[in-house]
């Protein structure tokens, strides 16, 4: 665990000739960064999770194609996915069509577009690369429908493993963190069905590990450059560095993440709080890296050094690169909405509006994408139609309504059942010994911010509240458990957090070290035996009915 931030140390010691820091910049890296790793540990933070992400890689690509039908919201984003491949926009399935679905499924695929241009509530990227994998493997495959997903949820893994050593300083908990991820139920079921929700988790957690990759480096070179500053006599109390200390540069882990949250958000609107509270960590973090090494004004040096410059970095960048991702809309003549500027000149006295004369400057191309987006607002908002799975936000922790995507009820001798009654699912339900841990979890992390001041706990607390709290805002909104796996890889991380805890410092005596160690290692065999248990209902297994219903613990499950 990283040591607490304090003052620091008042004079310089020693210089090194030979390039590497010396002292008095490595007792601030210390203050700033915790006690180094050494380099059996930073080898071991990678190997460990690397080996792990191949593990759970096999899991998730393994009969990824089973079942060979669109299960769930498959319906719109596999077809979707094909259709950016062949017109770059999204084509509307003829009204007149049957049942499309069983026409794409038996590779009658040009039978189910249309010539009208579809209306869609989501941003294109996450079609994109849906239609990538489709494109790689052909149409007719579905391990192609699945391939985006199923490797970003690898990736994913490897991602958490990288985000717990940046956290905790620590290739165990680095190892444990990616080991639950691999076998969280929800990660698992959403790696392996071609839904949005997969790949908006994966964006977000790629560009909170690139903040914290920039964390690691500014500090280092923040300590680099006071250390300088002291050698050089220019870090006095009434010093002029002193006042805001130096600059820490172009800082490219912003750009980044910045990209990361852009592609996001390009998935899924919902990436844009993410892009809000990793922004403003980041903020908070340079303020607290300021204020310990002894920069006099830090609050105004933060907000003019590396508050502003950060915002004019990640916004812009992140927006360019959500319109980027529109690319096949802008090149295309016939997609939803493209030519509705050419009908609506920017002549009215409508104020803030598309249509405005006050944005007569802005291209016919940007009128019409804006007011696209107005249409993709409502339209998202006025989602209230009643469904058997939806949740309430309230549950999502307890996991107390996991949505059902696949189930079928084969009969003796159908698909290989033995039995009167079979059953086939597939339960985008979360692994309750995480799930459920995790909630007591984020109330220890709550404890050790506000009574600590620990600035891990604190960032946990902000990102699983980043994707989480805004949900609350649409109670009449049609919304499922499943939104949860937004925030999973930070309750992942809640929970390593406290089995590092209960693991206790390596400075404790091996009698506690022991008994934390096994206490830890009790609690992993139980998630990995948990997720095993409940293996059949996320891979569409055929089994006797009675085994399912042993899987369904509580009546809300069903």
């Amino acid at each position: 665990m990283n040591a607490t931030l304090t003052d620091a140390p008042s004079s310089a010691t020693r210089v090194d000739t030979d390039g590497r820091p010396d002292r008095d910049e490595l007792m601030l890296r210390e203050r700033l960064l915790g006690a180094p790793a050494s380099a059996q540990q930073k080898l071991w933070s990678w190997f460990g999770p690397l080996m792990v992400m191949l593990i759970g890689g096999l899991l998730r690509l393994w009969d990824l194609g089973r079942p060979h039908q669109l299960i769930f919201d498959e319906t719109y984003y596999v077809k979707q996915g094909w259709s950016m491949i062949l017109y770059g926009h999204e084509r509307k399935t003829p009204a007149n069509m049957p049942e499309p679905d069983a026409f794409f499924t038996h590779g009658q695929v040009p039978t189910v577009y249309g010539t009208e241009p579809d209306f869609i509530v989501h941003p294109p990227l996450g079609k994109w690369m849906i239609g990538a994998g489709e494109h790689l493997f052909g149409i007719t495959s579905s391990f192609g429908w699945r391939i985006a997903v199923a490797l970003t949820g690898t990736l994913a893994i490897l991602l958490v493993g990288r985000a717990a050593w940046h956290l905790f300083r620590s290739a165990t908990l680095a190892t444990i963190a990616a080991l639950l991820t691999a076998f969280e139920g929800m990660e698992f079921v959403m790696s392996r069905t071609s839904i949005l929700d997969g790949l908006v988790s994966f964006w977000a957690l790629a560009g909170f590990v690139a903040i914290l990759a920039d964390r690691d480096r500014s500090r280092r070179i923040l300590a680099r450059k006071v250390a300088q500053l002291r050698r050089d006599g220019d870090w006095s109390f009434d010093a002029k560095q002193r006042l805001a200390g130096p600059s820490l540069g172009l800082r490219p882990w912003r750009w980044v993440a910045a990209v990361c949250l852009g592609l996001g958000m390009a998935t899924k609107w919902s990436d844009g709080f993410y892009l809000a509270a990793i922004g403003l960590l980041t903020v908070f973090w340079d303020l607290g890296a300021r204020r310990a090494v002894g920069v006099r004004r830090w609050l105004s040096a933060t907000v003019i050094k590396d508050a502003v410059t950060g915002a004019l970095i990640i916004v812009p960048t992140a927006c360019l690169t959500y319109l980027l991702t529109w690319a096949g809309w802008f090149h295309s003549n016939d997609a939803w909405g493209r030519n509705w500027a050419a009908s609506n000149p920017a002549t009215k006295n409508t104020g803030f509006a598309p249509d405005s004369s006050l944005f007569s400057w802005l291209p016919d191309s940007l009128r019409s994408l804006w007011q696209y987006h107005i249409q993709m607002y409502d339209s998202a908002e006025s989602i209230t139609s009643p469904h058997t799975y939806q949740s309430n936000p309230w549950s999502w922790m307890a996991q107390t309504r996991p949505t059902s995507f696949f189930y079928e009820a084969p009969a003796k001798g159908d698909q290989g059942c033995s039995v009167t009654e079979c059953s086939k699912a597939i339960t985008s339900l979360g692994n309750v010994s995480i799930w459920w841990f995790g909630i007591a979890a984020l109330l220890v992390c709550v404890f050790m911010w506000a009574l600590r001041r620990d600035w891990r706990a604190g960032t946990l607390i902000a990102l699983v509240l980043a994707g989480w709290l805004p949900w609350f805002s649409y109670q009449e909104r049609t919304v499922f458990t499943f939104y949860a796996v937004v925030f999973a890889p930070y309750v992942i991380l809640a929970v390593t957090y406290c089995l590092g805890l209960i693991l206790g410092p390596a400075t404790a005596s091996l009698r506690r070290r022991r008994i934390g160690a096994g206490v830890v290692g009790a609690y992993v065999v139980l998630a990995v035996a948990t997720f095993v248990f409940f293996w059949p209902i996320y891979t569409a297994q055929v089994i006797p009915h009675d085994h399912w219903s042993w899987r369904m613990w509580l009546p809300s499950w069903i």
